[in-house]
């Protein structure tokens, strides 16, 4: 389905996969711990007409892992360097969680890369404690991360089933694979990057962006609630809402076809 390369920028070697042809490109940033590989079924649904081009972050994958610096600022520059190393002009750009992160700051400070952007499940939270909660979240992954390396592969796709059993059985090989492929750097206490301030990056929006957002229940951990997506509408006149009923963060692990009816239909206004 797609091809794997890799360029420089950024200082960085960057590992991406690509589905090619003369189509618009579609760039995606994956979430904390994945790859591009765990966009396997987006692009198998969407390389009929898009280039679909999805790198691993620093640190996941097989893009290299300084010993620090995992700023969004930094992976954001990461992903514009990325870009311009490809001669891509005006991609559309979406990432999950993390990546959408990334794709937050990055179309607020190069407003002049993307064509639109999708943001899917990004941290948008109202309310203090961020910092904590960072320290909290990446505290679970390193202990994750220890249990799964005493682990096969098939021992975290199993373990993967178990834990999410609305995922489709597609998505377990590359989700496994790149849970073995993380590096110790990007999960190290001294690495936490703090939440970034995204009601100071809206306003400087000026693409068009899909924000889908997921159930804060029953599944309990959709980043964005239907008060902070008010909120982000509020601060960014070209972001639109979706609203995925009975998904969770993972929001097109969870529900694909409504992820996809969501994002083909902007896809369509936009590309």
């Amino acid at each position: 389905m797609w091809t794997s390369h890799e360029v420089e920028a950024n200082g960085l070697r960057i590992h991406y996969l690509r589905t090619g042809g003369h189509l618009p490109p579609l760039v995606l940033a994956h979430g904390a711990t994945d790859s591009g590989a765990c966009w396997g079924r987006v692009a198998a649904a969407l390389s009929d007409r898009y280039d679909v081009i999805a790198p691993d972050a620093r640190g996941h994958g097989q893009t290299d892992a300084p010993a620090e610096d995992y700023s969004r600022t930094t992976m954001a520059a990461d992903l514009a360097a990325f870009i311009h190393a490809l001669g891509i002009e005006h991609p559309i750009v979406a990432g999950h969680s993390m990546g959408a992160a990334t794709v937050l700051t990055l179309i607020s400070t190069h407003p002049e890369i993307a064509r639109a952007a999708i943001l899917e499940d990004p941290g948008l939270r109202i309310g203090g404690g961020d910092a904590a909660r960072m320290t909290a979240m990446r505290a679970r992954m390193r202990d994750e991360q220890a249990q799964r390396q005493t682990m096969s592969h098939a021992e975290v796709v199993a373990a993967g089933q178990a834990s999410h059993p609305l995922w489709h059985d597609d998505d377990f090989d590359a989700w496994a694979d790149a849970k073995h492929r993380v590096s110790p750097n990007f999960l190290a206490p001294a690495n936490v990057s703090p939440a970034p301030d995204w009601q100071s990056q809206l306003p400087r929006v000026t693409c068009p962006v899909l924000l889908v957002r997921a159930d804060a229940a029953p599944l309990a951990d959709g980043a964005v609630t239907a008060e902070s997506a008010a909120v982000a509408q509020g601060l960014c006149p070209t972001l639109e809402v979706a609203h995925v009923p009975g998904a969770g963060h993972n929001v097109r692990r969870e529900q694909f076809d409504a992820f996809m009816a969501a994002v083909d239909s902007f896809l369509a206004r936009h590309a």
